[in-house]
């Protein structure tokens, strides 16, 4: 498959779906110099969403994380259509409700609308692409790259293909993210929820145990969470932390 794009001066993202998550990926995309076109089937959503977007930037610049919000701003338009949005785009990354039929109807659409060589995103946190992509004539440039809320802040993004999705496009949209300033994680197969609503939900579920059997408050378990875990999950992960924990690795952790 040739998925090579034409030469550009200055690359475009269509972002579709307004939302939260769809105003900070613009966020993203504007202060690394792309071009932003957004689409909603809400009207009053997407006429908000540049000036959402453009407050963002200059609320980022404050702290040094934006170096040049006016710039940035100049490059996020709301589109007159979902056309307008995909036409041109080099990347789009759809952040539409986590329902399937929604999800099936939109990826038919952007299948149609967009170029050969556009790689189609999904910010989609549970719902894996071959749920929504399988019958798309063009289903191997369909990917994943589900963010952390919120993306313009907290950099990790899970990139996941389907079965069909092409090595190229997964490796191109590493590239991309990779470019914007994300933290890209490969997920090496299809798994509902990915990997970090996986580790949380985890979490979540002996949190509520320990408080809801009585073993510990609500607030000394957050402490627990904030002022240890955290502290040292900021900078060294689990499998990490216990790698560096036991003299010989992780199977000497295990061991003891």
């Amino acid at each position: 498959m040739n998925m090579t794009s034409p030469h550009k001066t200055k690359q475009k993202v269509g972002i579709i779906g307004v939302g939260l998550i769809g105003r900070a990926w613009a966020n993203v995309f504007a202060r690394a110099g792309w071009e932003v076109a957004f689409w909603d089937e809400n009207a009053e959503a997407l006429e908000g969403a540049p000036a959402l977007v453009r407050d963002s930037l200059y609320e980022l610049a404050e702290p040094g994380l934006v170096k040049d919000p006016e710039a940035s701003s100049a490059s996020v338009r709301a589109g007159i259509s979902l056309d307008d949005a995909v036409k041109g785009a080099d990347f789009i990354q759809e952040n539409a409700p986590e329902r399937i039929d929604i999800k099936l109807t939109l990826f038919k659409r952007l299948d149609e609308l967009a170029a050969p060589h556009t790689i189609l995103a999904s910010s989609a946190s549970a719902l894996v692409a071959s749920r929504f992509t399988e019958e798309l004539p063009g289903r191997a440039r369909c990917v994943i790259g589900h963010p952390v809320n919120p993306p313009h802040v907290i950099p990790v993004v899970e990139i996941c293909g389907a079965p069909w999705t092409d090595p190229d496009v997964l490796a191109r949209t590493k590239v991309i993210y990779d470019s914007i300033g994300q933290k890209t994680v490969e997920v090496k197969k299809e798994i509902d929820g990915f990997i970090l609503n996986r580790m949380q939900a985890v979490l979540l579920a002996e949190a509520f145990r320990l408080v809801g059997e009585g073993y510990v408050s609500a607030a000394d378990l957050d402490k627990t969470i904030k002022d240890e875990l955290g502290r040292r999950w900021s900078f060294m992960g689990p499998m990490e932390t216990i790698e560096l924990n036991a003299p010989c690795g992780i199977a000497d952790y295990c061991d003891r």
